[in-house]
């Protein structure tokens, strides 16, 4: 297949990817026919995908909106994909003007796009850097720049920490995080869950394991046990459309269904 401009060189265009996945369900456009192909198999599976993907995308605005009226204006943003619809810089910035944000993916089409989107954005940077070598990530000058000032950032590791296996701890690489973030910071963090529909798991897992991004989903135990030492915001950890909704009917009668969870805590 003939390389598009857009895409970074030496980008493996025969195997589909999970951010280029995950664009394609949002509607997006920089996705490849083999994206696109596993898409299809997994919407067979799961025809409910694109409406998770856009609830786990909701939480994601509701969050940082929230944590933006709290006085929060910098916002590391860990596993952030290809630029879509809604951009963090551009949520905050609604409440935050100043609001500065640091981009941060091991996936060089995710990287290149964001730096293509933001290259004139003196308030925003972009990282290629990867969450499983975390020492490498917070030695990265962006970084150490957005950590440095002592204000409170808020690190996003939405739909994230579940393309970490259990032997390489993410536990252990969020924890490495909150010891270098300043106090008042924060944890916006989404996972699938094993809980929300146990039927379709490992069927969805089974799929992920075609691509270089393995998906692990964990039980609401697991994950609760990421946010050890922050103090979880009401109404701690839950499915997604149940995490501050802005319209109590918007919730629905199965929330389980949206099978991930999400929550926010905040580093005293």
């Amino acid at each position: 297949m003939r390389r598009p401009s857009w895409v970074p060189e030496g980008t493996d265009l025969d195997k589909p990817n999970a951010a280029r996945v995950y664009d394609y369900y949002l509607g997006g456009s920089h996705n490849f026919e083999v994206d696109r192909e596993m898409a299809r198999k997994a919407l067979a599976l799961w025809p409910e995908l694109p409406q998770i993907m856009r609830s786990n995308r909701a939480f994601l605005r509701r969050a940082v909106v929230h944590l933006a009226e709290r006085g929060i204006s910098r916002f590391l943003d860990i596993g952030s994909g290809i630029p879509t619809f809604g951009a963090v810089h551009e949520i905050a910035r609604t409440v935050r003007p100043e609001a500065r944000v640091v981009y941060v993916d091991r996936d060089p089409v995710a990287v290149a796009h964001s730096r293509l989107l933001l290259a004139e954005d003196d308030g925003c940077a972009v990282v290629q850097a990867d969450l499983r070598h975390v020492e490498d990530l917070l030695a990265r000058p962006e970084v150490v720049e957005i950590l440095a000032a002592g204000e409170p950032v808020a690190v996003l590791l939405v739909a994230v920490a579940h393309f970490v296996t259990d032997e390489e701890d993410p536990w252990k690489l969020i924890a490495t995080v909150r010891d270098a973030l300043p106090p008042g910071s924060a944890l916006v963090l989404s996972h699938a869950s094993l809980e929300g529909r146990p039927d379709q798991a490992e069927d969805h897992q089974r799929l992920y394991r075609m691509t270089p991004t393995p998906l692990t989903m964990r039980n609401h135990e697991q994950i609760t046990a990421m946010f050890e030492g922050f103090e979880l915001l009401e109404p701690g950890v839950v499915y997604l459309p149940q995490w501050r909704p802005d319209q109590p009917e918007s919730v629905g009668e199965h929330p389980e269904r949206m099978t991930g969870v999400a929550g926010v805590g905040l580093l005293p």
